[in-house]
């Protein structure tokens, strides 16, 4: 009988396709052209990546280096400024913009490598919760509690104190803090995913179980996991920025817009232009992630089509 069951099923397998995505490849060129939001964040993001990547080429100053009789020059435009420091210098004299070009490498490498280490882990927790259950998904579930608990950035300032400062350190940190999210997500989808027909017949036709979340159940969740892992990227940049504020990220002479937003600080009522133009250049990042992430949410969920 069993057989005869398996028999059936292994014919099957091919019409019961594990991959919905109907997409055509242009289409998402032509949604990106249409929404006006998402070419801006697009065209913003890639020019920020473009200058981070082209840092010791474009900025005219080296960014540690200290110039104590140019100190608190205000920008260009503004009377005593210079054209040689176009968003002026901070309280040791150093270029500001040399400082932003510079910071844009922190940021980018700590949000991105950040968001790959908790999207790993999410991922794993989450497909093991939503397949298996029972006592798998208990336990899970339960650490998961535990962590939604108590804010993030305690857990990061925790972590930090203890295994100490550096951009390696910073990454790990906000990666290992950072999974909550994508597990509820991934699991929540396994538990849609995981009673469909594909997968039963995948399961009759003797496919162990790591393979059918693999291949059948992975592909139906990556959508919506790209579309958070998107946006968290800006949540991320932010939280790096909130450690190097309290001093517990990156350390001088490393450039960060968290650190130049806390050497600034003492001079917001006298010179403007120090902890401005940082706090700018980080909400501009996390803008123009947020537009491309909301024009990632429309074109791969296809409940708004």
């Amino acid at each position: 009988m069993a057989e005869s069951v398996q028999a059936e099923a292994s014919p099957a397998l091919p019409a019961l396709s594990s991959r919905t995505d109907t997409r055509k490849p242009g289409e998402g060129l032509k949604r990106l052209l249409k929404s006006k939001t998402g070419a801006v964040g697009l065209i913003m993001l890639l020019l920020i990546v473009s200058i981070s990547l082209a840092a010791p080429y474009i900025a005219p100053h080296d960014p540690a280096k200290a110039a104590i009789a140019l100190k608190l020059l205000p920008p260009a435009w503004e009377e005593g400024g210079s054209r040689e420091y176009m968003l002026g210098t901070d309280g040791l004299g150093r270029d500001i913009w040399s400082r932003i070009i510079y910071g844009s490498r922190v940021s980018l490498i700590v949000g991105f490598c950040s968001v790959a280490i908790s999207g790993l882990i999410g991922i794993a927790l989450g497909l093991l919760s939503g397949y298996y259950g029972s006592w798998v998904d208990a336990i899970i579930m339960r650490v998961t509690d535990a962590f939604v608990s108590i804010p993030n950035i305690l857990f990061m300032m925790l972590f930090m104190l203890v295994l100490g400062e550096g951009l390696g350190t910073l990454i790990f940190v906000i990666g290992i803090t950072g999974w909550v999210n994508y597990t509820r997500l991934v699991r929540g989808e396994v538990l849609s995913v995981r009673e469909r027909d594909y997968v039963r017949a995948a399961r009759v036709s003797g496919a162990k179980a790591l393979r059918i979340m693999v291949v059948h159940v992975l592909p139906n969740m990556m959508s919506s996991f790209i579309v958070i892992a998107t946006l968290s990227v800006g949540r991320v940049i932010i939280s790096e920025a909130a450690l190097s504020f309290l001093g517990l990220g990156i350390q001088p002479p490393a450039v960060s817009w968290g650190g130049m937003l806390s050497d600034g600080r003492q001079y917001l009522a006298t010179s403007w232009w120090v902890a401005t133009f940082p706090g700018l250049a980080i909400t501009l990042t996390v803008l123009a992630i947020i537009f491309v992430g909301d024009w990632l949410r429309d074109w791969l969920d296809p409940k708004l089509k």
